[in-house]
């Protein structure tokens, strides 16, 4: 088991230094960095005023040099500041970060507590007036794209009926209605995959022979069911459900932009639109690190799920 956790962990390493290399090449072909980091994109600089940016930026340096002193930085926190503002870069990822947070997992939860039993209970009652109406939602959340649910059910819930704000993040977790249109756009795309996954899986382990043996027998239904089968399924599930947080964390740009949610996705577009090269380099370190911390998670998860690695 050590040795698993030790080589997931080590390729986790790796894959992020990948990650940085590949951020600080493509930063470096956008243009010429001194004319993008400095203010105002070094307009009217002397050629003597321009080396001495070059120098401050370590651009005077051989290329794998400049890539060792900015993973340096990086390592202790430091990405610069933003280019329109002078602001520290990091400070405003914190700043946005637990917004991001909050709305990703809220989903994750809504998706996992709604997706998963629907999936269950889909494959229980398999042929049922039930299985098609679960197997109905899931088409429709899948098919249909979020940007589109998100307006209708603005267009709907927020300004017909006016059960819940148009848009904003409120003070907190207490003001939960401006959670629920952005939470319910993420969940239920979410919950249509859970569902899915979780029905394929269990039926699959319900038609298998030790299920039949343990119904011959006389093991109970629900024995069976939550005992045997949904434990042999839960290993697809959890995959997903550490992939779809992880994507909830780094990939609400477009409800983050319908719902005006103050998050570290609407940051990063305002960012990439804005050309705001440390920002953007900011945003894509940040996402990167949180998606890669997630999978990590995930493999010490299959640990205690599956006997098997345990044993490898």
């Amino acid at each position: 088991m050590r040795k698993f956790i030790l080589r997931r962990f080590i390729s986790s390493v790796i894959a992020l230094l990948g990650v940085t290399l590949l951020v600080f090449i493509l930063s470096r072909q956008v243009g010429d960095p001194v004319a993008l980091l400095v203010s105002e994109g070094g307009y009217g600089l002397t050629e003597n005023q321009w080396e001495i940016q070059r120098k401050k930026l370590n651009l005077d340096k051989p290329v794998p040099i400049q890539y060792i002193l900015w993973l340096g930085q990086v390592a202790t926190g430091d990405l610069g500041r933003d280019l329109s503002d002078n602001y520290p870069v990091t400070r405003k990822i914190k700043e946005k970060l637990p917004n991001t947070l909050k709305l990703g997992i809220a989903a994750w939860i809504v998706s996992t507590l709604i997706g998963i039993p629907l999936g269950v209970l889909s494959a229980v009652k398999r042929g049922t007036v039930f299985d098609y109406a679960a197997r109905l939602f899931a088409v429709i959340g899948t098919t249909l794209p979020p940007f589109y649910i998100a307006i209708m059910a603005m267009l709907f819930f927020a300004v017909r009926l006016q059960w819940v704000p148009v848009a904003g993040i409120g003070e907190g977790f207490g003001d939960w209605k401006y959670y629920v249109l952005p939470v319910g756009t993420l969940a239920w795309g979410a919950a249509s995959g859970y569902l899915r996954l979780t029905r394929s899986s269990m039926l699959e382990v319900l038609d298998s022979e030790f299920i039949r043996l343990a119904r011959a027998k006389g093991v109970g239904n629900t024995s069976i069911v939550f005992k045997h089968a949904l434990r042999n399924s839960l290993i697809v599930p959890f995959t997903v459900s550490a992939l779809l947080l992880a994507s909830f964390i780094t990939g609400v740009v477009v409800v983050e932009a319908v719902f005006a949610w103050p998050g570290l996705g609407r940051l990063a577009v305002e960012a990439v639109t804005n050309n705001n090269l440390n920002l953007v380099v900011g945003t894509t370190l940040v996402f990167a690190v949180l998606f890669l911390v997630i999978n990590f998670l995930v493999d010490i998860g299959y640990v205690f799920i599956d006997p098997r690695i345990r044993l490898s």
